[in-house]
This record gives structure tokens, C-alpha cells and sequence, in this order.
């Protein structure tokens, strides 16, 4: 059994990254979740030898970051409403870990996760969550930060709600409540996403999910069956300045 933290936790879940903008996020510690595919890939990548991931917002951002550097000293990945930016690797985890990114910078942009990373910026702590990582980040995030309020935000998708982000959100919370017991105190939201987690099953739930489906349409189901390796990798991914980068 795990053990019980004696401390009272407030757990909340925001369903889109646009709820961001109603939310006062300083002083609260951010997790930001994009299960198909931006933070699972982020994840992923920082697991298997990536020195760092830069997030950007646009396509634009991430080639003026790859000059910025010098030309080809980076790895570029990213995506525009699912489909690959223009001489960019495929954003997805296996695909961008078959390119090769050991020891090297990745500039990476998305639709949704790098832009809700992005709008965290202003939280006191913002990391990057997945399916792969959810147990040792939520180990992480209550040893190194007791008393904050914990905002788990679900990227969504172009200002829609996605299924596969509020099950990710869920299992999240399902471990924050397993640790604090009854010093958990979890939203309305929180409560709603830990009853889709508890309901659903992997990797069925994810490849039914309209994104699950229009990966496994495209050839990519392998690539939502890797996202649902849960707690695969015990990683904390931490945004450090304008980079993600691992603390532990």
C-alpha cells in the first residue's frame, strides 16, 4: 500500500488550454498533459537521451530558434492540426526516437501541447505529463512542492475538449488521491476525470477516441498503443526557462 502524505493537497483539472486564460496560475504548480502525441513525446524523447526539448508556438517560432542556434545543431519535429510541418520529423514519440535525437536539442511545435506550455510559463512550476511518467511526477511534484494547488491542464484541441487528454488528466489524479488519502482535495473536474480513468480501459480507450482513430486511419496505431504505456518511464520533465530539460 502506499504510504499517506499528512497534508491537505487541492487537486484541480482544466478540461482546454484556453481555461488557462481564465485561471490565476501563479504560485500553482502546472502539469501539462497532451497524451496523442505532445507531451508523450516530450516525455519519451527526454527519457531516451534528449538533452533538452524547446517548445515553441508556430512553425515560425521553431525556425527562428533552429537559426538562433545554427542551422542543423537542432532536431525540428512538429506538427499543424496533425499534419508534419514541412521538412520537420513526424512529432510522434517512436518516429521522432527512430530519427535520432541522443544528446541532442529538440525544437519541437504543436498545435495544442507546446502552446499550452506555453501559456503556463506563468505558474510557479510547470512540467510536462503523460501517461509514461504520471506515478513519478505526481512522487515529484508532492515531495518537492507540499502546500501548492496542483492544475492538471488537458491541452485539447483547437479550443475542443479530447477525450484522451481528460483520461490522462484521470490517471493523474488517481494517483495524487491513492498518495494524500483523505487529505485529498480534488475539483469537481478532478473527481469526473478519475471516474473516466477508473471506467475505461487501455489501450481500447485511447484508439476509440476520435484522435485514436484518425492515428490508427493514418497508420499510427502503434504510435497510440506506445502512449498508453503508463508509468513506463520514470521521468520529471520540468520547464526550465524556455526549455524542457529533466530534474529527476
Amino acid at each position: 500500500m502506499l504510504p499517506k502524505i499528512e497534508l491537505n493537497h487541492k487537486v484541480h483539472v482544466l478540461t482546454r488550454k484556453e481555461e488557462l486564460d481564465s485561471v490565476r496560475v501563479a504560485g500553482k504548480v502546472v502539469i501539462v498533459i497532451d497524451i496523442l502525441f505532445a507531451t508523450t513525446t516530450m516525455v519519451a524523447a527526454l527519457a531516451h537521451g534528449a538533452t533538452e526539448i524547446i517548445p515553441v508556438l508556430d512553425e515560425s517560432a521553431a525556425r527562428a530558434e533552429d537559426a538562433r542556434r545554427g542551422a542543423g545543431v537542432c532536431v525540428l519535429a512538429g506538427e499543424l492540426y496533425a499534419e508534419t510541418l514541412p521538412g520537420f520529423v513526424h512529432p510522434a514519440p517512436l518516429a521522432l526516437m527512430e530519427h535520432g535525437i541522443q544528446g541532442k536539442s529538440v525544437v519541437y511545435s504543436t498545435t495544442n501541447g507546446t502552446v499550452a506550455i506555453t501559456l503556463a510559463a506563468r505558474a510557479s512550476r510547470v512540467y510536462c505529463g503523460a501517461l509514461l511518467n504520471a506515478e513519478r511526477l505526481v512522487d515529484h511534484i508532492l515531495g518537492a512542492h507540499p502546500r501548492e494547488t496542483v492544475l492538471v491542464v488537458c491541452s485539447g484541441s483547437g479550443n475542443n475538449f479530447n477525450f484522451e487528454d481528460f483520461y490522462g488528466a484521470g490517471c493523474f489524479v488517481e494517483r495524487f488521491a491513492a498518495r494524500l488519502g483523505p487529505n485529498a482535495d480534488l475539483s469537481d473536474a478532478a473527481r469526473a476525470a478519475r471516474m473516466v480513468f477508473r471506467a475505461s480501459q487501455l489501450p481500447q480507450a485511447l484508439l476509440d477516441c476520435r484522435l485514436g482513430r484518425m492515428m490508427s486511419a493514418r497508420g499510427l496505431r502503434h504510435e497510440v498503443e506506445f502512449a498508453c504505456r503508463t508509468d513506463a518511464f520514470p521521468v520529471v520533465p520540468a520547464l526550465e526557462g524556455s526549455s524542457l530539460r529533466l530534474v529527476a
